[in-house]
């Protein structure tokens, strides 16, 4: 997500990229960002901070957009669903490592900035979806898979149905922890990720706050 892919060298300069050129571009754009915001932020402020030619960010990100996009995608890559037993310390464990990221300032400006560019650009929309939106869903799909291999979840029976529940349940539980971090200006510890995913949970697992549900 944050490299390009590998490939042949550049028939200009004969070389492979530089894994520490592309580490330094990165953190160079959103450090830039944070400081400048979207509308100061400019390649060759970002060539000059990386201490690289501005050549040489252009041979990599041909445009703005794409820097960026790659730059806040790069936030995301260690996110990772780790298999702890059962599918509600599946998904506690991951929010507390996603609102541990949301937390950090660079993270904040950084993705600020770019969904509200997003609104009035629908390239970049589609790119931030493509970038960092879809890859975060296979988190989902892997739990979920998780979940059903162990016998938590049932078997799906509709393949678009099972797409849509993956969908929703990325949007609740990324909407819900952005809006706390970034615009309610809230904590996320481990008593509300412990709240938040049994309440999330409770349709499908038969439990409303921990109790088992009530029967007709």
């Amino acid at each position: 997500m944050a490299a390009a892919p590998t490939g042949p060298p550049s028939p200009a300069k004969g070389r492979p990229r530089s894994a520490a050129a592309d580490r330094a571009i990165l953190d160079a754009t959103r450090a830039a960002l944070a400081e400048l915001g979207w509308g100061g932020l400019t390649m060759g402020h970002v060539a000059e901070r990386a201490g690289v030619a501005k050549t040489t960010l252009y041979r990599r990100w041909p445009s703005r957009n794409e820097l960026v996009v790659d730059a806040v995608a790069d936030l995301f890559e260690d996110l990772e669903i780790v298999d702890l037993g059962s599918l509600q310390a599946d998904i506690e464990a991951v929010v507390q490592r996603f609102a541990a990221l949301l937390s950090r300032p660079e993270t904040q400006a950084a993705l600020l900035a770019l969904f509200a560019e997003g609104t009035r650009d629908p390239l970049l929309r589609r790119r931030i979806r493509e970038a960092i939106v879809d890859p975060q869903k296979e988190l989902v799909r892997c739990g979920r898979a998780r979940a059903q291999e162990r016998g938590e979840l049932p078997p799906d029976a509709d393949e678009a149905a099972a797409r849509e529940e993956v969908d929703l349940i990325f949007d609740t539980i990324a909407g819900t922890v952005e809006h706390r971090i970034l615009v309610s200006g809230e904590s996320v510890g481990e008593a509300w990720i412990h709240r938040f995913t049994t309440l999330l949970l409770a349709p499908l697992s038969g439990l409303s706050a921990g109790r088992p549900a009530q029967r007709p």
